[in-house]
């Protein structure tokens, strides 16, 4: 059984992949860069997905300062080159939904409401610390926060990007049981983001855990079908299957290395890329294609 991603709710697991049933992996050559000509940014609006782990050091809890300046500094340098730039972030850093209710006594759909709560926090916290940097930003909530941000509104979200605001998209669905992954993959949709950049802590996708096996091998590209099939626990299966029906690129990438933000959205490559079985490409098959 796959795990979600991390949620306004549930679990997300740290290494992002696990093995064939053979054991095996099959080795192509690593697809050319997609960097254009002259350096520019590869993709015009991007939707990237932060999960609530990104606010804090490993192991930590709540908000670092330091971790959400890094954040916050990525973004801006960004939005500099002028990719139209949405956020939906995660809130595990405070409360995981589905864990909190299996641990107590709280029903899942109050647990996942405290969940939304808690981006919201990180929304905000995102917010200053970005437009300390000089970027104007906005909070749009899928919960109604009137005080404190907006209610998302498709157009209104599309005007702020076309202004040149970054927005960040509180609160996931709005709906409990559906994770912050599901909300990505939905946003990215309405907003019609040429990619979905799920940020991480590892540096893509690999074959088996890479803190249990050293020779762990990191895939270079890997179709939505083999998620499926192969269960890689990067994205819950709701999120990856709306990205498949809609042919939304997602790039899987470590957010902890300085300047990888940039790095994706210059075409080069960085992390693991999720594509079509075709890789984009006729004649393709859908083999997942490790690094050498």
């Amino acid at each position: 059984m796959v795990t979600g991603g991390d949620h306004a709710t549930g679990g997300f697991d740290k290494w992002g992949g696990t093995t064939d049933n053979s054991g095996m992996s099959t080795i192509k050559p690593s697809e050319p860069s997609r960097a254009p000509a002259g350096g520019g940014p590869a993709y015009k609006r991007v939707l990237l997905k932060i999960s609530g782990e990104g606010f804090s050091h490993e192991g930590g809890f709540g908000i670092e300062a330091d971790e959400i300046e890094n954040i916050a500094r990525q973004c801006v340098e960004v939005c500099k080159t002028g990719v139209e730039l949405a956020i939906v972030v995660g809130g595990g850093n405070f409360i995981r939904g589905a864990t909190f209710a299996e641990d107590g006594h709280i029903k899942r759909a109050t647990a996942d409401y405290m969940g939304m709560l808690a981006t919201v926090i990180n929304a905000l916290a995102l917010q200053e610390t970005m437009e300390k940097f000089g970027q104007p930003t906005r909070v749009l909530s899928a919960i109604s926060v009137y005080n404190v941000c907006e209610p998302f509104i498709r157009r209104r979200a599309i005007r702020h990007l076309e202004k040149g605001r970054t927005v960040i998209l509180a609160a996931g669905t709005g709906n409990p049981f559906f994770t912050t992954d599901t909300c990505a993959a939905l946003r990215a949709t309405e907003l019609e983001a040429d990619v979905v950049l799920k940020a991480t802590k590892v540096d893509g996708i690999y074959d088996s855990d890479p803190k249990k096996n050293p020779s762990a091998k990191l895939y270079h590209t890997v179709s939505y079908e083999e998620v499926h099939q192969k269960q890689l626990r990067v994205m819950d299966l709701t999120a990856i299957t709306l990205c498949m029906e809609r042919k939304i690129p997602v790039v899987v990438f470590n957010l902890k290395r300085d300047g990888n933000i940039a790095r994706v959205l210059r075409g080069e490559d960085v992390g693991t890329r999720i594509v079509p079985g075709d890789g984009g490409r006729a004649g393709n098959s859908a083999i997942a294609q490790p690094v050498k």
